[in-house]
């Protein structure tokens, strides 16, 4: 065979390797966005929003958000770490009568605290920490944010800081009663009943009841 053959048959495989390859990457783009969907749920929604609806960038955060906290496995608790920081939770719902905004406070303060223990990024590195969260708890992680504008803007009325504080004890549940943060979305949804049902502190109704 000719060296001219060699040649040609040469650029022929590359260039069929390279066809191969782009169309591999086309399809994994084209599931990548139902499969951030499904993993990220209401998560993804935010995403698209806040890139004023550009889908492939939202997905591109997200993606990222899954390379850097993908593998990280929480951390089990202690049962007196549990103890203690449920104790803590409760005292902060029974001072939400007295003192919304120091309620909410503690709330954001035990959050950060309570999914560094877990082994999420230190809360110092509030961004970052909840990026993490988003990954292994989407379905409750805006109530971390929720509690935490209430804690730092200074902004918003005794009932928003109320529902803050509700949408954040879906996620401190996750964070303290379980292992993982990998649930399915149902059960989330019914997990997320139950907290507005059965946890919503009797302080916070009260509040309710006074000001209606």
């Amino acid at each position: 065979m000719s060296t001219g053959w060699i040649i040609a048959l040469i650029v022929i495989v590359v260039a069929v390797a390279l066809v191969a390859a782009a169309l591999t990457l086309r399809s994994r783009g084209a599931r990548r966005g139902p499969d951030l969907k499904r993993r990220f749920g209401p998560e993804y929604d935010r995403a698209v929003a806040r890139h004023d609806g550009d889908a492939e960038a939202a997905e591109r955060e997200l993606a990222q958000r899954v390379e850097r906290h993908g593998d990280l496995r929480a951390r089990p608790l202690e049962p007196a770490e549990r103890e203690r920081f449920e104790a803590r939770w409760t005292a902060a719902q029974e001072r939400f009568v007295d003192s919304p905004r120091g309620a909410v406070a503690e709330a954001d303060r035990l959050l950060a605290e309570v999914a560094g223990t877990r082994g999420f990024p230190d809360g110092g590195q509030y961004e970052e920490q909840v990026a993490a969260l988003s990954v292994h708890h989407a379905h409750h992680v805006d109530g971390y944010r929720r509690v935490h504008r209430a804690a730092h803007d200074g902004g918003g009325g005794t009932e928003e800081m109320r529902e803050a504080m509700v949408a954040a004890r879906a996620l401190f549940d996750e964070l303290v009663r379980h292992d993982t943060g990998r649930h399915h979305a149902g059960a989330d949804r019914v997990r997320q009943e139950r907290v507005r049902d059965h946890h919503t502190p009797w302080a916070l109704h009260r509040r309710q009841a006074k000001e209606s």
